[in-house]
């Protein structure tokens, strides 16, 4: 009877690691302490939707893109990115800019990762989580760590049902066995799945209050304002296809030929 102290293991992962994802997930839905209890979406910048929406790199996105609506920026199919006005309004701005070269052009992709670790997104985030609209860093980690250890669980469970079959059964059946085995992994799949379902409609970066707030924004000025769209959906709002082939390029690309518009 070996394979019931496998299934005795993988009942206790199961439970574990399930109780530590519920656990982490009710911490991340708590309201900050003194955050405010009433918001409206007009409240919020589309630098603060961008971040709620998608976290730092939506940030860099939406900075870059204003800017190249603006013909601030020269952005290429070819994921480079070219300064056509060196001067920052804003302390996004100013990251944005300072992550160029010396000749003012760098890839996409390396201006975004600079621009998503600068302290004015930092600030940014620290003020929206105050405010109770943005989860905090750790219940995140917490939420990420809670949904590996489920995954873990079961494969742990699989794993442990497939060597049940090598050790003795005491006579039970082989389905009989990974009828009892079905159980936990039933479990964790079933976290996971309500995990993923209750997950927010747009990212894991925003408080419960904050989704709310993005949900008002998308219907009331996703459809008629560009930059509003990107801020809560991301790239795949921009209409543009070369812009959009540009914020997809990675580090490599050719060096772009400058052209006007």
């Amino acid at each position: 009877m070996f394979w019931v102290l496998f299934l005795l293991t993988a009942w206790a992962g199961a439970l574990l690691s399930c109780a530590r994802l519920l656990r982490a997930a009710s911490d991340g839905a708590e309201p900050a302490p003194g955050g405010a209890t009433a918001h409206h979406y007009d409240e919020l910048n589309l630098y603060e939707a961008a971040y709620l929406a998608g976290g730092p790199r939506r940030v860099a996105e939406l900075t870059l893109l204003s800017m190249e609506r603006q013909r601030r920026l020269l952005l290429t199919h070819t994921g480079w990115a070219t300064v056509l006005d060196p001067v920052g309004r804003d302390p996004l701005e100013r990251s944005v800019l300072g992550a160029f070269g010396p000749d003012g052009q760098s890839p996409v992709e390396s201006v975004r990762t600079a621009a998503a670790g600068d302290e004015a997104v930092r600030a940014l985030a620290d003020r929206l989580g105050a405010a109770g609209l943005a989860v905090p860093e750790d219940a995140r980690a917490g939420i990420s760590a809670g949904v590996d250890a489920v995954r873990g669980a079961s494969a742990l469970t699989v794993a442990l049902a497939a060597a049940s079959f090598a050790v003795p059964t005491g006579g039970t059946t082989p389905t009989l066995v990974l009828c009892w085995f079905a159980l936990p992994l039933i479990l964790t799949l079933g976290c996971l799945g309500i995990a993923r379902f209750e997950s927010h409609p747009y990212s894991s970066w925003a408080s419960p209050a904050g989704q709310r707030l993005l949900t008002a924004l998308d219907r009331e000025r996703g459809r008629s304002e560009p930059l509003a769209a990107i801020a809560v959906r991301g790239v795949r709002a921009v209409g543009d296809p070369d812009l959009r082939a540009a914020m997809s390029c990675g580090n490599r690309g050719t060096v772009p030929r400058q052209r006007g518009y």
